[in-house]
């Protein structure tokens, strides 16, 4: 058989396998493109890329909980534990309505590649459940919260598989879910990341996806003999990766300005100043609000329902939403509306057929594996720090993640370049990525 026949062979299995896990094969796809070179040149690394989309264990369970109506309410909670070959399973929790299975193998499959490119030693995994928070009260939140950990507790810990947050699941969830692991293990240990900073949380982790982003964004800049300083840039979402992308593009002279949530979109024609990002974080951090109510406090700010902020102009997008938030029609018009760079803070937010468009029009990409792996890289500095007992300075933490998204960008572009692809940033950061779980899958046999 033909190399090309094998990765045909191999292709086919994996849809035969999951032929209605669109998500899930919309992300193996795109990772499978990128590493046609790599399986050219050496097929034996095809056994393991066959290997690596089985996840290692798939765990889906019932949770029951009680309402403030004294309703009985029941989820469905998900673990997929992907890889083990570099580490502990690593990966957040998302709590919401579209949750699935597909969904949170697609995430556990992405979370394998940008563990790698963090250079940390963490293996990949993701959860979560259909519930959706937004609407319940905190003791219905906790209540549910108790529920999925009583369950989910005995296939975690912190040699073992260490969840975070992820979408709807910020510092009150963490901290329901982590009091409940207590009480049922009767340990206190490191299980959790994304932890309040008095009971061993890290300094910038609330930050870190966003700020990472805007990191991994300069580089790229840079590479291209560009700035961040001036620059227009259009941001989707309005939870903690926005809030932070838009909070470091305001630091580094550039200037946010859109927020969005999935009713429509804000606008401020000159940019944010910190005081109105502040003002977004207490909207939709303490209060819990649409974006739309933040026109009550901005005089220039103009709303936009049932739209995205992709018709902007603007010169560079930070999609920090979610997953395929951005399709061709999408791509096309921010292209046509001067965009030169596009930056993932969210998970797969863009769909294959807008990444092509993003190529055909010489766009700057920045994949979610490589650009959003700042969240993840401060997870790991956080686990280390709970290992010592010890919890690092702010500019440490800083100075850390900083370095840490310019060698992601570096050896993303140092492997593309080995493979003949240029400055092709996605494919290299596939590449980098999986090139290092595979070695290690290799040298620890067939697991």
């Amino acid at each position: 058989m033909s190399v090309a026949e094998k990765i045909s062979s191999v292709r086919a299995n994996i849809r035969r396998r999951d032929p209605d896990q669109k998500e899930f094969l919309q992300a193996v796809d795109e990772v499978f493109e990128s590493l046609t070179p790599v399986f050219e040149k050496d097929p034996g690394y095809l056994e393991a890329f066959e290997r690596l989309v089985e996840p290692e264990r798939q765990i889906v369970f019932r949770v029951p909980w009680i309402d403030d109506k004294g309703v009985q309410q029941v989820n469905r909670g998900f673990r997929v534990q992907m890889s083990s070959a570099l580490g502990p399973y690593k990966g957040g929790l998302r709590f919401h309505p579209t949750v699935n299975l597909s969904v949170i193998k697609f995430l556990a499959f992405e979370q394998t590649f940008k563990n790698s490119l963090t250079t940390l030693m963490m293996g990949a995994g993701k959860g979560g459940s259909d519930f959706q928070p937004r609407g319940r009260s905190d003791r219905e939140v906790m209540a549910f919260c108790q529920s999925f950990m009583t369950e989910l507790y005995r296939h975690i810990g912190a040699d073992t598989d260490v969840p975070a947050g992820d979408i709807n699941v910020g510092g009150r969830e963490i901290g329901y879910l982590f009091g409940q692991y207590k009480r049922m293990a009767n340990n206190f240990t490191g299980v959790l990341t994304g932890k309040d900073l008095r009971w061993g949380g890290s300094l910038i982790r609330p930050e870190a996806t966003g700020y990472g982003c805007v990191y991994f964004a300069k580089n790229y800049l840079e590479h291209k003999g560009e700035s961040l300083k001036g620059k227009r840039c259009v941001i989707s979402g309005s939870g903690n990766v926005a809030q932070y992308t838009a909070e470091k593009l305001l630091q580094l002279g550039a200037i946010p300005i859109t927020f969005s949530d999935s009713n429509g979109y804000v606008h401020e024609p000159n940019g944010f100043t910190q005081e109105q990002i502040d003002h977004v974080m207490e909207l939709k951090n303490v209060k819990r609000v649409r974006i739309s109510e933040y026109c009550a406090f901005s005089e220039t700010a103009q709303y936009f329902p049932g739209k995205k902020p992709w018709e902007v102009l603007a010169d560079l997008a930070f999609p920090s939403a979610t997953q395929n938030e951005i399709d061709q029609d999408d791509a096309e018009m921010l292209v046509s509306n001067g965009v030169t760079g596009v930056f993932e803070g969210a998970n797969m937010p863009s769909t294959n057929e807008a990444i092509e468009i993003y190529k055909k029009s010489n766009v700057m990409f920045g994949p979610a594996k490589a650009a959003n792996a700042g969240g993840v890289a401060v997870s790991g500095l956080e686990m280390a720090q709970n290992s010592q007992r010890l919890q690092w300075t702010r500019e440490e933490v800083d100075s850390q993640l900083e370095k840490i998204m310019k060698d992601i960008f570096n050896d993303s572009l140092a492997a593309a370049q080995k493979y003949n692809l240029k400055d092709d940033i996605q494919a290299g950061a596939n590449i980098a990525g999986f090139l290092k779980v595979a070695d290690s899958m290799i040298h620890q046999g067939c697991v």
